[in-house]
């Protein structure tokens, strides 16, 4: 079972308590806490949905826009000679950093 979940645009993470004997999760990427649980892998995707619809439902109810979880704009600390060596790249292709870092991201993950 993979770690993740994904409905709606919104991602979840997941969990498994051994202790509890519970399959456990959160949404992921948004400030508010949206969590739910369940008994047996075989429903937590349907407690995961739930829990995304009843945030979205709740947000429409308090008149407030849901958080979206991607918002195309992240910082990535890197080496300063790496920094470097990107520039120089984007210059030789004629195109702005970002959209050479853009570029590349999306080839490798096209790639896998």
């Amino acid at each position: 079972m993979p770690n993740t979940l994904e409905y709606n645009s919104y991602i979840s993470s997941i969990e498994f308590s051994p202790e509890d004997k519970v399959f456990y999760g959160k949404l992921e990427m948004i400030d508010d806490l949206i969590t739910f649980e369940a008994d047996s892998a075989a429903e937590l995707e349907n407690n995961f949905h739930n829990a995304v619809d009843e945030y979205l439902e709740t947000c429409k109810k308090l008149d407030r826009a849901p958080q979206k979880t991607y918002k195309g704009v992240f910082n990535v600390r890197i080496a300063p000679e790496l920094h470097k060596k990107l520039y120089a790249e984007a210059l030789k292709a004629g195109i702005s950093l970002n959209a050479y870092i853009q570029k590349t991201l999306a080839a490798k993950v096209s790639a896998n």
